[in-house]
Formats: structure tokens, sequence, C-alpha cells
């Protein structure tokens, strides 16, 4: 994923079908001058990780 399409999926209404490390994610929030963006895993709200951008996959 980059940057341009991670900045469209969060400010969305619509939750949109992402990936990391073969799991579902919720993207918070992106940090654009250092390419991550953070995320939580569906199954664990609680818990925020911050990963690559290029690590993100959407599945249509």
């Amino acid at each position: 994923m980059d940057n341009q399409r991670a900045r469209e999926i969060i400010s969305s209404p619509v939750m949109a079908n992402v990936i990391h490390n073969g799991n579902k994610v919720y993207m918070e929030r992106l940090n654009e001058p250092d390419q991550c963006c953070v995320v939580h895993y569906l199954n664990d709200p609680v818990t925020k990780i911050n990963v690559p951008v290029s690590s993100l996959t959407e599945n249509k």
C-alpha cells in the first residue's frame, strides 16, 4: 500500500479490508514522514502498533 491509499482509507467512513501479517487491522492514523501507520488488529482493539505502510495490503 502507498501513503495516498492509506490516507484515503483512514478518511473514509467505510471500513476497508486491510491486512497486516495475515490479520485484519483497523488503520487509525498515518505518519507520512515516517511512511508508517498506527493500526490495531480487529481482534485486539486495545493494542496499537506502528507499522510501515508498505506492509499493509488491501483486499478488495
